[in-house]
């Protein structure tokens, strides 16, 4: 595959400017993502769009990942990331001025490819480190500013509501400020550096345990953002404090960036990814129960684990990458996430008619995952012992 993006070498860009606009977007994100599925009855939708929404808006992010890498190389980083903003902004604005099923889909979907030049754009600008250790450190305050703005967002819920346009209007206003810093702040973006795709045929040479996380990572999260609010509202009958719920979860996955940071490191990262997914998996148990403390505590848990597992395999696929692939890298991750999170609420979907059936799809999301890195790392370990003298 021909070069992607081609100029003068890179000089330490700056992280005020894609931190903060990553925070505003998480804010608005944040609330978004509960803020559709509950306002469907407000805008006379069916309950039953729900899946439909979440899946159709991942498969936006997957359709979005292989067409960034060109943007950035013609517009640069700054100005891709308040194009792919401002895309984002207006799909919100038509989804309150036409509320249809048709173009609320299409919104999307339009959604999806935004946020997926926003994901790559701020993870390739962060990314742009000479060590591992380095961008292990970037990628723990990027994923801390995210699922911190995420967090307090889903707090938005239960303060500002889900029916009336004024939700909606205040996304939209915090989409608009996300493009503050860019606009104003020039110094510390990055230059452009020659960036190298990555051919089709080295895809399989990419370590497959970091495309399983990447994978897993969106059949969690994709049901997470998409069902969960409903389920917590719903069946669990804690219709006033999902979004106090929802906000345990992303602050869950907030509070265990630092660790997995630390960690990520000084622990073989398949095993790292294993041991989250085991105890993500013993998380749902808590759930199932009736103690508020022990789902307070459940939710958080959950979404330590179930958060910790991009940012570990994002850093399994970048670790040995030169910062020339680093752009394609976290194109194919992101591809990755969204193959899982377009099939993910779907799948989860089909789990309603069981009692407690979103979680039982998500502990054996996990559960499968688990077994999968163990039995990969037993395997590699078995070709990596000497062979026995006779």
């Amino acid at each position: 595959m021909d070069n992607i993006l081609s100029a003068q070498p890179i000089k330490k860009p700056g992280l005020f400017v894609p931190v903060a606009g990553l925070s505003l977007f998480a804010l608005a994100s944040g609330y978004l993502m509960s803020l559709i599925p509950l306002s469907l009855s407000y805008f006379e939708l069916s309950l039953d769009l729900a899946p439909w929404l979440a899946s159709i808006f991942y498969l936006g992010l997957l359709l979005g990942a292989p067409c960034i890498a060109p943007m950035v190389s013609r517009i640069g980083h700054s100005k891709a990331f308040i194009l792919f903003l401002n895309i984002l902004l207006c799909s919100v604005v038509l989804m309150v001025l036409l509320p249809q099923t048709s173009i609320w889909l299409a919104s999307r979907l339009i959604a999806g490819l935004a946020v997926a030049g926003i994901f790559v754009v701020v993870e390739s600008w962060l990314l742009m480190a000479d060590t591992q250790k380095q961008r292990a450190k970037r990628l723990g305050l990027y994923m801390t500013a995210l699922y911190g703005g995420t967090a307090i967002g889903q707090l938005a819920v239960d303060y500002l509501g889900t029916t009336g346009n004024l939700p909606y209007l205040v996304v939209i206003g915090l989409l608009a400020a996300a493009s503050l810093p860019a606009l104003l702040v020039k110094r510390g973006q990055p230059q452009s550096s020659e960036q190298h795709s990555i051919a089709l045929s080295a895809l399989k040479t990419l370590n497959k345990p970091a495309i399983t996380g990447c994978l897993v990572s969106g059949l969690l999260l994709g049901p997470i953002y998409g069902l969960l609010p409903v389920y917590v509202s719903q069946d669990m009958g804690f219709a006033q404090q999902t979004g106090q719920f929802m906000a345990l979860i992303i602050l869950g996955g907030m509070l265990v960036q630092p660790l997995v940071s630390y960690l990520s490191p000084r622990i073989q990262k398949s095993v790292l990814m294993a041991a989250f997914c085991l105890v993500g998996a013993a998380s749902l148990l808590l759930l199932m129960q009736a103690s508020l403390v022990g789902l307070w505590f459940g939710f958080v848990l959950l979404g330590a684990c179930a958060f910790a597992l991009y940012p570990i395999a994002i850093s399994l696929a970048c670790d040995h990458l030169p910062s020339s692939q680093i752009v394609a890298a976290t194109q194919i991750m992101l591809l990755s996430y969204s193959v899982g999170s377009v099939i993910g609420p779907i799948t989860a979907s089909r789990f309603n008619h069981i009692e407690h059936g979103l979680l039982l799809y998500l502990a054996a999301s996990f559960l499968m995952t688990a077994c999968y890195l163990s039995v990969h790392l037993l395997a590699r370990n078995k070709l990596r012992l000497p062979t026995a003298k006779a």
